[in-house]
């Protein structure tokens, strides 16, 4: 894949997901720092597709100083003008209203249509479209459920920690016994997403498979998971210009070709 200097000037709209935010993982907090201060401050919307942090245990947890940090960089952002929208992820779906009115973020459901720039571009995170992993799938549906997460949330913010901690380490052995594909988002549940919203262009994360697809003459594009200190790096964005051109990016800004 060959790449391009990106152009300087503003763009109408940028995306990203899968960033994992943590404090133990300095390296991917410094390069979102740098891409909200050198990148999104020259769009006119942002959208977080979906597991913008490890883990979210609930609104509870706003006043930790790490999240403290994030969000008063998001906030920053938002008051210069920048208008920020939030898909939840598999990871962060418990984010709530404040933490929307903390960090200035409107939330979406997925999924969801925009039209930025004369493109309309369905965008979803995309796990809910992984329809093969149905172990998942059933987790999926249970964790989705008002009951479920009012009851969740009810528990000490120490204890759902700690459950969490305990679901991520199950996940990560369940992982190593499944197959890429698998885990893959299905064309079925992709096609199903581009009738149910007559859409043609399409933008998500999750699977941390970066690319553009081509199905039934239909642009699905997948952005990347940030992890910049692999090896070689990983993480970037997805732009949309304000003539309505559509372009993959690195973490070090250059325009991916496709």
């Amino acid at each position: 894949m060959t790449t391009h200097n990106t152009r300087a000037g503003q763009t109408g709209a940028l995306f990203i997901s899968d960033l994992h935010l943590q404090a133990g993982q300095p390296a991917t907090t410094a390069a979102f720092l740098r891409f909200l201060e050198q990148q999104a401050r020259r769009t006119q919307q942002l959208y977080l597709l979906g597991d913008l942090f490890e883990y979210w245990a609930g609104d509870d947890d706003l006043h930790d100083d790490y999240h403290q940090q994030i969000i008063a960089a998001l906030r920053t952002l938002s008051d210069a003008g920048v208008a920020i929208y939030w898909i939840a992820g598999n990871r962060d779906f418990l984010v709530g209203a404040e933490f929307a009115h903390a960090a200035g973020v409107t939330l979406l459901t997925e999924p969801h249509v925009a039209t930025i720039a004369g493109q309309r571009v369905v965008l979803l995170h995309g796990d809910a479209q992984c329809t093969e992993d149905t172990q998942y799938m059933a987790f999926r549906a249970m964790v989705r459920q008002p009951a479920w997460q009012q009851q969740f949330l009810a528990t000490p913010l120490a204890q759902r920690k700690a459950i969490i901690a305990g679901m991520r380490e199950s996940s990560r052995k369940d992982q190593g016994n499944k197959s890429y594909e698998i885990m893959d988002v299905t064309p079925a549940a992709i096609a199903a997403v581009f009738a149910e919203t007559a859409c043609d262009v399409m933008i998500h994360g999750h699977t941390h498979r970066p690319a553009l697809h081509m199905q039934d003459g239909k642009r699905r594009y997948v952005l990347p998971d940030w992890e910049p200190e692999a090896t070689p790096a990983r993480g970037g964005w997805i732009a949309i210009g304000l003539d309505g051109a559509i372009t993959r990016h690195a973490l070090d800004g250059t325009a991916l070709v496709d």
